[in-house]
């Protein structure tokens, strides 16, 4: 079976560090060049483990790239809220540090479930077709011949992922393992916290 491609995955962790440029200084820790500098570093070995077929140690890095992408993210939140008390922020500025956050939820949380479901891609790579998962997606209940072979890409688990941020409920892939629930949880949490605590806020003090 042809090997899933993993530019995407690259592709949404560098737009969140990229993201991080557009936020306040003060809703991050150390400089935004650093974070980045630190995020390529762990991403060469995450290539190159994919490359040279060594897998194991490819999920490792994976995980670790994507968890450092990930507490950042947090961190940057938690700032956000602990400064909304002392009303010193424009509500322009508000609206910018909602819009990237939820913009860097969509894009972690869809990075966790590529890299967890079903085994992680590398475990993927190896089934004729995907069958069995922490996610039901629609294809998977289809017994249509041309349905053979399929597997879940990125751009599944960003669509799922952007859907749980919006409706704060998965929509047209109903959850089946534990971990998935809570996944989505935590996430339907940070952009509840994200949309309705501050950019609500913003826009009545506009």
């Amino acid at each position: 079976m042809e090997s899933e491609p993993r530019w995407p995955a690259l592709v949404a962790l560098f737009a969140v560090a990229g993201l991080r440029f557009t936020l306040p200084a003060w809703m991050s820790v150390g400089p935004d060049w650093a974070f980045t500098l630190v995020l390529i570093l762990v991403m060469i070995p995450v290539v190159v483990f994919h490359r040279t077929g060594r897998h194991s140690e490819n999920q490792i890095a994976g995980h670790l790239a994507t968890g450092i992408v990930t507490a950042d993210m947090v961190v940057s939140l938690v700032l956000l809220i602990a400064r909304l008390p002392a009303h010193k922020e424009s509500p322009q500025q508000l609206l910018l540090a909602a819009g990237g956050l939820w913009i860097s939820n969509v894009l972690v949380f869809a990075s966790w479930y590529w890299r967890l479901d079903g085994g992680g891609p590398n475990a993927r790579d190896r089934r004729e077709h995907h069958e069995t998962g922490a996610f039901l997606f629609p294809q998977m209940t289809l017994k249509k011949p041309e349905q053979h072979g399929w597997t879940p890409g990125f751009v599944d688990y960003l669509f799922l992922a952007f859907n749980t941020s919006t409706a704060f409920s998965p929509t047209d892939v109903p959850v089946l393992s534990r971990w998935a629930k809570l996944m989505m949880m935590v996430q339907s949490a940070i952009a509840l916290a994200t949309i309705v605590l501050l950019a609500a806020r913003a826009v009545n003090v506009l």
